[in-house]
């Protein structure tokens, strides 16, 4: 090639880097403008999803049924929740309720921002212990992870999710030296546990396998003192949570997800249907174990579990696939691509451009996205191996400096 030829392949390749990197700090910038905005308004506790956890805590802290719909949108309203939209309850199980307490204790406007500092540690928290575990260097690459487009909905929207991803990398934190913390981390993923039953399916079988009793200790630990403490405060807890369910129907909402997809194209009023995917993938992942059971390691491993997990979740929200942030990052590690990073910070970006625009989370746009991710993940890690080199490092970093 000559000099001239280089020299142009070269300016194109800055100028679409430039584009990449402007997309996504305009992208990253109005969502954080967004955040501050909704935090600093005068009814920014009712306009957004932290308003049904810190109603629940309100109610629970006064010996009160935490589900009651009627007396959650009389809370609610109160914090300036339009009158005019559907009332936000709490869909999490009993045990959950020990991590919204403390928000009924305050009033809204303290509770949200003790909120978000919550969801912003398990965040950084979450990054900081996936890259020791994968002992990846310190550089911009997780700067991607931080301004991942469903982490910052969960921000935005005060979502848990982010508390779920915590629990997951303490458990790969600790799953061999501390099982007992190991176990009680993954209480937090029983927040949501069907985001996780390919994952759970194998977890199950690996503890019985290598005899980790210790792991179900913990997790049954911090479980039963949890549903302990709702059940003093609430003794028709249970019941309570089990009649907002039914009158919710949570699974019946047109959720853009995959299982809820092919629900509605096969026969829209047969809920069986989305359980399809959730056993196909708990049958994809006890073979993906089986085959590698001799060697298996949770954190060489997991990333493709998690990914599948999402995938054939039940329902799903958007806003659930923050806990691809530990896979997700392992492939932008394991990538030489500089395109492929760049696919990755393009898609985020332009998710939380949409959401900027007012897609709605309901919307069929989302639907692609956990799809993508698993793409994404399977040809950015192809050759199995890290791009370690000090040139395929400098490559990566050249690229995303300043990408947020």
């Amino acid at each position: 090639m000559t000099s001239t030829g280089a020299g142009q392949k070269w300016g194109l390749r800055g100028i679409a880097e430039f584009l990449v990197v402007g997309i996504c700090t305009v992208a990253f910038l109005l969502t954080i403008f967004s955040l501050f905005a909704t935090m600093l308004g005068p009814h920014s506790a009712g306009s957004h999803d932290f308003v049904e956890y810190w109603a629940s805590g309100q109610l629970l802290a006064h010996h009160a049924n935490p589900y009651q719909g009627d007396a959650i949108a009389g809370l609610e309203r109160s914090v300036g929740y339009p009158k005019d939209t559907i009332t936000l309850i709490m869909g999490n199980p009993p045990s959950a309720l020990l991590l919204v307490l403390p928000l009924g204790m305050v009033n809204a406007v303290a509770g949200e921002w003790l909120w978000l500092a919550m969801l912003v540690a398990s965040l950084a928290v979450s990054v900081r212990v996936v890259r020791s575990l994968h002992r990846f260097p310190k550089g911009p690459l997780n700067v991607l992870a931080y301004s991942f487009s469903a982490a910052l909905s969960c921000l935005v929207l005060g979502q848990i999710t982010l508390l779920l991803l915590l629990g997951l990398v303490l458990f790969l934190r600790w799953h061999r030296s501390r099982p007992l913390l190991a176990g009680a981390a993954l209480w937090l993923c029983l927040l949501k546990p069907h985001l996780f039953l390919p994952f759970g399916a194998v977890l199950l079988i690996w503890i019985v396998r290598s005899r980790c009793y210790r792991m179900i200790a913990g997790t049954g630990i911090v479980l039963g003192v949890s549903c302990a403490i709702a059940s003093v405060l609430d003794p028709h807890v249970w019941v309570d949570y089990m009649v907002m369910m039914h009158a919710q129907r949570i699974d019946r909402l047109g959720l853009p997800c995959v299982s809820v997809a092919l629900r509605q194209l096969v026969y829209p009023h047969t809920v069986w249907v989305q359980l399809v995917p959730a056993g196909l993938g708990c049958a994809w992942a006890v073979w993906y174990f089986l085959k590698r059971r001799e060697e298996w390691d949770w954190v060489e491993h997991s990333s493709i579990l998690i990914l599948v997990s999402v995938l054939v979740a039940p329902y799903s929200w958007f806003m659930d696939q923050a806990i691809l942030i530990p896979a997700l990052l392992v492939g932008l590690y394991a990538t030489r691509s500089r395109a492929l990073i760049a696919v990755f910070a393009l898609m985020s970006a332009g998710i939380e451009i949409a959401a900027i625009r007012g897609v709605v989370l309901v919307s069929p746009f989302y639907l692609w996205t956990a799809p993508a991710w698993l793409l994404w993940f399977l040809i950015a890690t192809r050759n199995g191996k890290r791009a370690n080199t000090p040139s395929a490092q400098s490559s990566q970093d050249g690229l995303v400096h300043v990408i947020p």
